[in-house]
């Protein structure tokens, strides 16, 4: 315990300390003394101490990342909880200091190693590229990436999510149309394909793409112009055509559901990207680059992971990959109260498994050969949604399809109470 300011900040400069109590109803303690020491590293966690709460406070202690407010008297035992949060949690690993684009590919796994050796030789080109991947691993900033080293990068690039668009829409939506083509046509309207021209068209999620629009979108490619809907002519376009899917292509063709010369169009280059329980020690340099980033984004004060923070992310399975992780570590640096992501800031707790109302078939050695292909993956949707809660979101990335083709589903299958979960 010190009395003066000079002594605690001779103290400091002899010896860090691990944290620092200042109690705010000492008259030589203000808002600019809070700020000065919460701004010196030796002063380790920053708990305050106040007779009584207020919004100034809470303010305050936001804005410096105070660990903790403590109503005074102060109770030993409660210091004692605090600062034993400090050291469960293991040693401190600091966020990177160099400033990233925030839309740039993080990783030094061998698997991503070969991502980016694949972008460097593709990029250059005009060829297309198909991009795969589960959902949340990066492919549209893998199409950025390609479009950024291409000698297009001045030119536009023109993202349209195909399974985001209603399928009666996206024709108009990819090719445009003329006045007059459809009621409420009011004006001729350029599609994505013209408004792309110079640069690159991103088509994400090409495998919802109807097998009719596939073949209007294989023409295009080939001929190199396009017709607006209710048009008579042909546009001519220049551009670059990068497409995205988390499905099995190959098994979408076996099915009927991917027509095989697009696949064979776009596929000129594929650029595969691993799930993020494949990329290993990538794991905690993202978390460490998601975490630097959305502190200077909400002007939070981290400045550091726990080691056992960090043990915990790697542990995850991470289902949703690499946009799970970013969510996840978003809310650790809002929820953080103080300096340092501490394990109980990453909400990474998982409920237990819920019991399905409906029959477990699929946990049985098998299912019954009389049951339909439909039936069986109802039962799994449903199975999945209930085991997450209702949240669609999440129970897409489980199964790896988009968030709009599992809200179809939904209502095709007559699972509509789960349609309202985020």
């Amino acid at each position: 315990v010190v009395d003066t300011v000079s002594e605690m900040l001779g103290r400091l400069q002899t010896q860090p300390w691990d944290a620092t109590l200042l109690s705010l109803s000492s008259d030589l303690v203000d808002e600019g003394l809070v700020e000065r020491i919460a701004g010196l590293g030796a002063a380790g966690a920053l708990l305050l101490s106040v007779p009584s709460a207020s919004l100034a406070v809470a303010v305050l202690a936001e804005r410096v990342g105070a660990l903790a407010v403590l109503s005074e008297p102060i109770d030993p035992t409660e210091v004692r909880r605090r600062l034993a949060t400090l050291a469960s949690d293991g040693q401190l690993v600091r966020l990177p200091t160099e400033t990233r684009a925030t839309g740039e590919l993080v990783g030094e796994s061998p698997a991503m190693a070969e991502v980016f050796s694949l972008i460097a030789r593709a990029a250059p080109s005009d060829s297309t590229v198909l991009v795969t991947g589960e959902s949340g691993t990066g492919k549209e900033l893998v199409a950025r990436a390609l479009h950024s080293l291409s000698g297009r990068s001045s030119g536009p690039f023109v993202a349209v999510n195909c399974a985001a668009i209603p399928e009666h829409l996206l024709e108009t939506e990819l090719f445009g149309h003329e006045r007059g083509a459809f009621t409420g046509a009011v004006a001729r309207r350029r599609g994505r394909f013209e408004r792309a021209s110079g640069g690159t068209l991103f088509l994400d999620e090409i495998g919802d793409m109807s097998v009719v629009l596939q073949a209007k979108v294989l023409r295009a490619l080939e001929e190199r112009t396009v017709e607006r809907v209710g048009g008579e002519s042909t546009q001519p376009i220049d551009v670059r055509v990068i497409a995205a899917t988390n499905q099995d292509l190959s098994a979408a063709i076996e099915e009927g559901r991917f027509r095989e010369d697009l696949y064979y169009r776009l596929a000129v280059i594929e650029i595969g990207l691993p799930p993020l329980r494949s990329r290993g020690a990538d794991v905690g340099r993202l978390a460490l680059h998601f975490a630097a980033h959305f502190a200077r984004l909400h002007d939070r004060p981290i400045r550091a992971v726990t080691e056992a923070a960090l043990a915990r992310i790697e542990e995850e399975t991470w289902a949703g990959n690499v946009r799970e992780l970013r969510n996840v570590m978003d809310r650790a640096v809002l929820l953080t109260r103080g300096d340092v992501i501490r394990s109980h800031a990453l909400r990474l707790g998982r409920a237990a498994p819920r019991v399905s109302a409906v029959p477990d078939r699929l946990e049985q050695p098998g299912y019954p050969t009389t049951a339909s292909l439909a039936g069986v993956e109802a039962d799994h949707i449903r199975r999945v949604l209930e085991d997450v809660g209702g949240q669609v979101g999440r129970a897409a990335d489980v199964l790896g399809i988009h968030r709009n083709t599992l809200t179809r589903k939904i209502r095709a299958y007559g699972l509509d109470r789960f349609g309202e979960a985020p």
